[in-house]
């Protein structure tokens, strides 16, 4: 798999996130249009996984405060689940952080991607809440710099 990033919305790579995005959190997990393109993809970083050129999974990164960064919108598509693309980009995620002197990494997991984050070194961290009619848990990960 090839990962790719681009930074705002005027490229082909967002333009692929934002299909990825629509078919696994609108047309098949039904949240509002309104939630899911939330107006704030301009000021992210968008990370786009493809298979023969085709993309398959997708991550959104918001820049904290405090050295920290936040993976947002993790989808795959469903004819590419459960062959580790998901994972690939998350750790090419992590691999980017350590490179950049981020501290911390946090998400948001759907209660169904838990154990998924988990083995990749995620730890969750509080009550779970609901987020667009979806039950979530607050995850984070220590990026230790070498």
């Amino acid at each position: 798999m090839e990962c790719r990033m681009a930074w705002g919305t005027q490229n082909p790579c967002y333009q692929d996130a934002v299909g990825i995005r629509r078919q696994v959190f609108i047309d098949e997990q039904g949240i509002d249009p309104h939630d899911e393109l939330d107006g704030t993809d301009e000021d992210k970083m968008h990370y786009v996984g493809y298979v023969d050129d085709q993309p398959v999974t997708t991550a959104r990164i918001d820049m904290l405060a405090g050295n920290r960064v936040k993976i947002q919108r993790v989808a795959t598509v469903a004819s590419a689940r459960h062959r580790g693309y998901a994972g690939t980009l998350i750790k090419q995620i992590i691999a980017d952080a350590r490179r950049s002197d981020v501290a911390r990494i946090e998400l948001d997991a759907q209660l169904t991607a838990l154990a998924f984050y988990q083995e990749l070194g995620f730890v969750a961290i509080g009550e779970s809440f609901e987020e667009a009619g979806i039950q979530h848990k607050t995850m984070r990960y220590q990026v230790t710099n070498a």
